[in-house]
């Protein structure tokens, strides 16, 4: 074991998780080019991953994981906490002592012939005051190259860190792949996660949802920051003024598709530019200066393959020409590269699919690449990846946007009318289900902030802290909040916005509202856009006036069921911050 750190906690705890797993050996990861070629050359060897075309895809592989370990398990993730109310009701809860004794039993000689690889990384700019640290254990080649791109990872961690015990304790064993036996536990208080029994990179990345999301989001709540499932972007104006904006989706609602937005013709053609921040977390803190500012603490991004193209998302695509992983898709022997369902019209006849069975892409009745098939790619590949992306002190906010999948209900376009209004805007986001989920078409999720399954402690607390954050902003350099809804249907059930970059043109009016230089109208849900501020130039053919006066009214009927809705989910929460009942209320009386 060739020694990297001398900080007590990190040494003493990896000689603890030794007795428990028992590997045969311990890798320190430093981040050397020369240590993870040498990976990459024993995970090819032994079939964990492929190599592909090393001149059409340089430094990328294949990677498939078990059939019965292709996407995360919220029924098998817990939050442990002593007590339950800690958790919440929207969180899976288990005693923390039991947990430990429970995963500590799976574990037990998991690593036994095989190798303890310790890896250090930094969520977030190395030494940057919003960034926090991380040891994660895994007996997986394929998670070390992972996190390797999702993360900074390195002895330059540990030089970072010192003597200090804060840093996230991370152990991660692939088991037996037992999906009867897989666990997904958080530790809030003790700042550590345990995930056994998959290779799964959603439930095995332990940097991303769990640390990032979970483990954060409940200190940022003790130490006064928030830790937030959003994309961060920056829209520069000809100018050359630049705006940022954060913004939470559910999923299934284009977050990385906006995150690496190309503005339309017309907006390029004046001058208009898109900077990618980070497609789908972002850490939050108060400035000096009283304002809010955003980093990534990501490093790669972790995208769905199926449904990304040239037209869908050209610069997603564009990362992952170097330096990715795949997983779970197509592998085409033809000339060693990847597919993916609407990647192109010209699937391959002579590949495998994503279990590594022949597959010919013109006959095959059944999908190449599975639903949830992934790329890793670091985020320098991106075309638009912000020059701020490593700055330490973050991106100062001017607008948060929340969104969600709607066919009738939220016009295209609203803003709160101040702070607490637009928690509780948040508080509230719903999409309604398309056929591919659990639920009935047309069911109503509400995922509040896009945070529903990576809350690390009660949610009314976490509202709580939204409000209180809110007390703290100076109000004149505060966000702005808005919702947004791509998804409203006309009477065929066609989507009525055209979506994709003509998005922009909703962010433009978003930026005007934050510069005070545009009028809007009051409604009962908030200021909503008159449509002549709307730019259709360009869309005519696609929307006219009328139809996008149409999608910017507020039906009161609607709304009256929709507040019943809110009503009931509120129901759950018994410390509902009063701000937002409050809001409810206030719904109820402007919809009369």
């Amino acid at each position: 074991m060739q020694n990297q750190t001398k900080n007590p906690t990190v040494l003493q705890w990896i000689e603890e998780m030794k007795a428990i797993v028992n590997p045969d050996k311990v890798v320190f990861i430093d981040g050397s080019k020369e240590q993870i070629e040498q990976l990459r050359e024993e995970a090819n060897s032994t079939g964990e991953m492929y190599r592909l075309d090393q001149e059409l895809l340089p430094d990328c592989y294949l990677h498939r994981t078990a059939v019965n370990d292709v996407a995360r398990v919220e029924h098998r993730t817990f939050i442990c906490t002593p007590t339950e109310d800690e958790a919440g009701p929207t969180n899976n809860w288990m005693d923390p002592a039991e947990a430990y004794k429970m995963l500590y039993d799976i574990a037990r000689d998991g690593y036994k012939g095989r190798t303890m690889y310790v890896i250090p990384y930094s969520m977030g700019p190395i030494g940057s005051p919003l960034s926090k640290i991380g040891v994660e254990l895994t007996d997986s080649i394929y998670v070390v190259l992972n996190m390797v791109i999702m993360t900074r990872v390195g002895t330059a961690v540990f030089d970072a860190l010192g003597d200090s015990d804060d840093w996230v304790r991370g152990l991660h064993c692939k088991c037996q792949i037992d999906e009867e036996n897989r666990y997904i536990c958080h530790f809030p208080q003790d700042n550590a996660i345990i995930s056994v029994n998959s290779g799964y990179g959603g439930n095995v990345l332990l940097g991303k949802k769990c640390f990032a999301l979970r483990i954060a989001s409940y200190q940022g709540w003790k130490e006064g920051w928030q830790a937030e499932h959003m994309l961060i972007l920056g829209v520069e104006k000809p100018d050359g003024e630049i705006k940022y904006i954060a913004a939470a989706f559910p999923s299934a609602c284009g977050k990385t598709n906006l995150a690496m937005m190309i503005p339309p013709e017309g907006y390029l053609n004046k001058g208009y530019k898109v900077w990618c921040v980070g497609d789908d977390i972002a850490w939050i803190k108060q400035g000096e200066d009283g304002a809010l500012y955003a980093i990534n603490p990501e490093n790669g991004f972790f995208g769905v393959a199926p449904g990304t193209n040239e037209k869908s998302n050209y610069n997603a695509l564009a990362s992952t020409r170097e330096g990715t992983i795949f997983t779970n898709v197509v592998h085409d022997l033809d000339n060693n590269t990847v597919w993916w369902e609407d990647l192109d019209n010209n699937p391959p006849t002579n590949a495998l699919d994503w279990k590594g069975n022949p597959w010919n892409g013109k006959e095959s009745d059944v999908v190449g690449a599975n639903p949830n098939s992934r790329f890793t790619a670091p985020a320098v590949n991106c075309p638009s990846i912000s020059s701020e992306f490593e700055n330490p002190k973050g991106v100062r906010l001017s607008a948060i946007v929340f969104g969600g999948r709607r066919a009738k209900l939220a016009p295209l376009v609203y803003e709160a009318t101040d702070w607490d209004h637009g928690v509780f805007v948040g508080s509230v986001m719903a999409s309604e289900t398309t056929a591919a989920a659990y639920l009935a078409q047309g069911q109503v999720r509400r995922d509040p902030m896009a945070m529903l399954p990576f809350c690390g402690y009660n949610m009314a607390d976490y509202w709580q802290h939204w409000i209180d954050i809110g007390k703290k902003v100076n109000s004149d350099v505060a966000p702005k909040f808005f919702n947004v809804n791509w998804f409203r249907r006309d009477e065929n059930n066609k989507f009525i916005w055209p979506g994709f970059g003509d998005n922009m043109r909703v962010l433009d009016w978003i930026i005007q509202r934050c510069e005070g230089t545009i009028d809007a109208e009051e409604t009962p849900i908030g200021y909503v856009p008159y449509a002549k501020d709307i730019n259709l130039e360009g869309i005519e053919d696609q929307i006219s006036f009328e139809r996008l006066e149409g999608i910017l009214e507020v039906d009161k009927e609607l709304w009256k069921e929709e507040a019943e809705g809110i009503e009931e989910f509120y129901k759950k929460f018994d410390r509902l911050p009063k701000e937002l009942s409050d809001a409810l209320d206030q719904l109820k009386d402007n919809i009369k």
